[in-house]
């Protein structure tokens, strides 16, 4: 479990390069009394044609009581330019050098200040009222840890599927047993605490190791909105596709070695995937 403690700035940072955005100003105030509903998390790098369609998804919900965190990897391409002409609609952003992808995460989580945290990578989108339908579930059940939104998620290959729902059971042997970690997952900040940040040295698939504690923590509670309650769309060739199956599968390994899972069935499931990959690969 990896701990942290909430941030208002990065401000101490020597891998800051610039930050900006309303807690930059003087007049922007926030404590427990009047903490937002969602912190909504935006990591970025070298993504100038997606990143505005994104930022737009976010700004223009219904739904208003949300903080925006957009935390950029030192893109060099216009893609902070981009962000900068936003700035007084992003509650904070900043560029610096991270150390990957859920590096970038975890600066988000320090510094999300909502009741309910949501991660929306660039180019991934939300729907207009996506906050209004998941805030009624958070509200309707106070005990809620988690919840899936359906998500109509681009593969390569122009293939398109609506995935909605989730199955705490099918993850022991399989890590697609959920929507989307990015525009389809919200947690509860008191939860993510509990579980704490991202494993860093999982470079791919740490959002699984994320998944696969939840899942398997019989005290949290989650849920799925309905089928026909779109919450976000997820674009085909994001970080993980940069990745081959090799990788996938080494590294889901580890996360199931490090969650202690049984070593004889952890053996089953690896040879099991290779079996399936290289029948797929040959007929």
């Amino acid at each position: 479990m990896l701990k942290y403690q909430s941030l208002y700035t990065l401000n101490h940072l020597e891998n800051l390069i610039v930050d900006g955005g309303e807690r930059k100003k003087n007049n922007y105030n926030t404590n427990d009394n009047n903490a937002p509903f969602f912190s909504i998390i935006t990591v970025v790098k070298n993504s100038t044609d997606n990143i505005e369609t994104t930022i737009k998804s976010v700004v223009n919900q219904s739904f208003k009581n949300f903080e925006y965190i957009i935390i950029d990897g030192n893109s060099t391409d216009g893609t902070l330019n981009k962000i900068k002409s936003y700035d007084d609609k992003v509650t904070y952003w900043c560029s610096l050098n991270d150390k990957g992808i859920y590096d970038a995460m975890n600066y988000g989580l320090k510094l999300a200040s909502g009741k309910v945290i949501g991660i929306l990578n660039s180019g991934d989108t939300y729907e207009n009222d996506s906050l209004k339908i998941v805030k009624k579930y958070f509200q309707q059940q106070e005990d809620l840890s988690y919840l899936f939104g359906t998500v109509k998620r681009h593969y390569l290959g122009n293939n398109v599927l609506i995935k909605y729902g989730f199955n705490k059971k099918r993850i022991k042997y399989n890590f697609d047993a959920q929507t989307s970690h990015s525009s389809g997952f919200f947690i509860k900040s008191n939860t993510q605490k509990k579980i704490g940040l991202y494993n860093t040295k999982f470079v791919c698939s740490a959002d699984y190791d994320l998944f696969f504690k939840i899942f398997t923590n019989k005290n949290l509670n989650g849920i799925s909105t309905k089928k026909n309650e779109l919450i976000g769309v997820v674009q085909a060739g994001g970080f993980s596709s940069k990745y081959g199956f090799w990788n996938h599968l080494i590294e889901e390994t580890k996360i199931r070695i490090h969650n202690k899972q049984n070593f004889i069935f952890i053996l089953m499931i690896f040879f099991n995937a290779v079996i399936k990959h290289y029948f797929k690969k040959f007929s």
